[in-house]
């Protein structure tokens, strides 16, 4: 399979050629913990205790992988260990709160859903 041609890192000054995204191993590790500082912490973004106890809740009453792949057991059968937003509430806390944007997923499955939504590492290429 070919490859694709090298291109330079979006770093300025950076001379580095890349086959993997926008950025150089080194300037992309640079600019994810840049993201990482900026970014709440996961209480300040809603995901408390009392998230954590009522999405172990949802978790008891849906134990089956629900995304599109499994369809709790249809498809596949993996069991549930995330509680995923269907449609990400990006800080909106009645989206956050609405059950019914709420879906039981796998881990690998919620990791392929938010890495295709957010475009790879928090759309960091």
């Amino acid at each position: 399979m070919p490859t694709a041609a090298p291109k330079p890192c979006k770093q300025m000054g950076c001379r580095a050629l890349t086959t993997s995204g926008a950025y150089c191993g080194e300037h992309k590790r640079v600019v994810q913990k840049q993201i990482e500082v900026k970014r709440e912490s996961s209480t300040q973004r809603g995901y408390g205790y009392r998230w954590q106890q009522t999405s172990k809740g949802f978790l008891r009453a849906h134990p089956l992988c629900q995304c599109k792949d499994c369809l709790e057991g249809v498809k596949q059968l993996k069991a549930a260990t995330v509680v995923d937003h269907i449609i990400p509430h990006r800080g909106d806390m009645v989206l956050f709160w609405d059950r019914n944007n709420w879906q039981s997923m796998a881990k690998e499955c919620h990791d392929r859903k938010t890495a295709t939504e957010d475009g790879g590492f928090r759309g960091i290429g």
